[in-house]
């Protein structure tokens, strides 16, 4: 049964980067909320933000505690990512149940259908991408994992519910409007309706 479809599961963590997760939704929220505190509390103490690195840690930190609760099935995987000012790039962070941090390249996803996600992303990700293209790109991996996973919501033109979009760049944590969530929405769904499997991704032939 679907539960609800309106959830929202991608936040503002802080200046710089952002945090989303799949699992039990109450923990989830506890979760986000505490490591927004967190981070916050820090930087008001040491007068500078935690690195990228060491937010990644002390998330990792919180999920260790919640195991025992894990266990009982109260499960939350969260993704976490962000700008890295000292290195001056985009980086990507995954976790197991028990904290296990591990950091991703050039793309990731959770959830019951991450796998069908990461897929749809492999044909479609390119490096360097403009930040719309990159956003349409996950757009139609959202659509593809919910084409083949019944507890993936993607774009919803009946319901007007849209995928909460945001960025992560060197100008900081942007959320798109639910005007723009719709825009990049509606074009999917366009899509799809003379394409049912998505754009078909180029061949390149190795020289």
């Amino acid at each position: 049964m679907i539960a609800k479809r309106d959830v929202e599961k991608v936040f503002r963590s802080d200046e710089f980067s952002a945090i989303g997760y799949a699992g039990t939704g109450s923990v989830g929220i506890e979760f986000v909320r505490l490591f927004q505190v967190e981070l916050e509390h820090y930087e008001k103490m040491e007068g500078r933000p935690l690195s990228l690195e060491g937010r990644a840690n002390r998330l990792a930190w919180m999920i260790r505690g919640n195991l025992a609760a894990a266990m009982q099935g109260l499960i939350v995987v969260p993704l976490f990512v962000g700008y890295d000012e000292d290195a001056g790039q985009g980086r990507i962070f995954s976790y197991d149940v028990a904290g296990g941090p591990y950091e991703e390249q050039r793309f990731y996803s959770i959830g019951s259908g991450s796998v069908f996600a990461r897929g749809s992303l492999k044909k479609l990700y390119v490096d360097d991408m403009p930040v719309r293209d990159a956003v349409l790109a996950c757009v139609q991996a959202l659509y593809d994992a919910a084409d083949d996973d019944s507890a993936t919501g993607g774009p919803d033109l009946t319901r007007r519910i849209f995928p909460v979009i945001a960025t992560v760049t060197a100008d900081g944590f942007h959320k798109l409007s639910e005007a723009e969530s719709e825009d990049y929405g509606q074009q999917v769904v366009r899509g799809r309706m003379s394409q049912p499997d998505g754009p078909p991704a180029p061949l390149h032939v190795a020289s």
